[in-house]
């Protein structure tokens, strides 16, 4: 696909004929330079912006066929979200913000799954807290759960440790990795941190806007080498 900003002599080519594809129940991490496209990549992705050229299926819908509204309702049932910004709502619940994507589409939870879920992140006792009363790293697990109430059939995670201690950072990250070699769950991550990185089964490297080259089975070392040959970050 390809995505630019603006036009003439001042245009940004975000995306050059870019051309991935992600397995499911896999986990992916996607990095490149500063510039390299990976939001611009994200948001296209996930259905949150469109490309200029070339399509996005997700599970056999393509995903430039689908109006604005049907795109709107693609995103909550089949997309699930986790930013660095937790984004929980204040005055609801831990229960009450995992299962709000629910609501918002009037869909009652599968209480299996969610019961799945919520033993996953460990806020099986905090269901009746408000936000302000967790830790960042608990924050960031309900934001966690909330993307997954839904069953998705896909995660998008952008950034997703970057206001947490790096402890935490190691929890949340782990616990990512857990749920997807535990159910399956498919999941793109897009980070600067080659530690990070070395949690999933498989890095894409960007630049400039194009696929440069991936790795499988990555440690923070091959990842940190392979940033530095493709620019600063």
């Amino acid at each position: 696909m390809r995505k630019t900003y603006g036009k003439g002599a001042g245009a940004v080519h975000a995306l050059r004929d870019l051309s991935l594809a992600f397995a499911r129940g896999s986990f992916t991490a996607v990095m490149g330079p500063s510039g390299a496209g990976k939001s611009t990549f994200l948001h296209c992705a996930a259905g949150l912006d469109r490309p200029d050229a070339g399509t996005v299926v997700l599970g056999g819908t393509d995903l430039a066929s689908l109006s604005e509204t049907d795109l709107a309702i693609l995103r909550r049932e089949r997309v699930g979200f986790v930013f660095q910004a937790y984004n929980l709502m204040s005055a609801l619940t831990v229960a009450d913000n995992i299962t709000l994507p629910l609501m918002l589409a009037d869909r009652g939870p599968d209480p299996q799954w969610l019961d799945r879920v919520v033993g996953r992140v460990g806020l099986a006792d905090r269901l009746d807290h408000r936000p302000a009363q967790l830790s960042g790293g608990q924050q960031q697990r309900v934001a966690i759960a909330r993307a997954l109430a839904a069953r998705p059939e896909v995660v998008f995670a952008d950034e997703p440790t970057g206001a947490l201690d790096t402890r935490t950072a190691r929890q949340v990250l782990q616990l990512l990795r857990d749920i997807v070699d535990g159910t399956g769950q498919t999941m793109i991550m897009v980070t600067h941190d080659p530690v990070a990185a070395s949690y999933a089964h498989r890095v894409v490297f960007l630049a400039d806007g194009r696929y440069a080259e991936e790795t499988t089975q990555p440690t923070p070392e091959q990842v940190a080498e392979r940033m530095t040959r493709l620019g600063e970050w």
